[in-house]
């Protein structure tokens, strides 16, 4: 993977930084993640904490009952990264969509299957569209 680069939220509050590779990038299909998003499942990006700094602003946090603590935007609600130095020791996972250029790297995995949406299954087979269907 190359050299990731910034991103940050959607109305510009919190920016990071990423120096180097990520570790991996895999689609999370944890309830937790599921919750935190509001989506079926969630891009992250794993980074070295050495790798990994805000550069402007501050983002807030929330902090479940397992230790994970997940940042977002205290303004836009943009979700950002997520630390659990008990689980992912010396870690962040940065959601990948929040790149500046989120299409630079492709998932190479799916993590947390077990709590898959049952509905997931065979979602790629259904009607796309470019927008709005007619």
């Amino acid at each position: 993977m190359a050299d990731l680069g910034a991103g940050g939220c959607r109305c510009g509050a919190v920016r990071y930084a990423i120096a180097g590779e990520a570790e991996r990038h895999g689609l999370c299909h944890c309830r937790d993640c599921q919750m935190a998003s509001g989506a079926p499942m969630v891009a992250w990006l794993a980074v070295g904490t050495d790798q990994f700094r805000v550069t402007q602003g501050e983002a807030s946090c929330f902090t479940g009952e397992s230790g994970s603590q997940r940042y977002f935007c205290g303004q836009c609600g943009t979700p950002l990264y997520f630390v659990n130095e008990t689980m992912l020791p010396g870690i962040v996972d940065v959601q990948s969509v929040t790149l500046d250029h989120p299409d630079a790297t492709r998932p190479t995995m799916h993590i947390q299957v077990a709590e898959r949406r049952a509905w997931m299954d065979g979602a790629e087979k259904l009607p796309s569209f470019e927008r709005w269907p007619e």
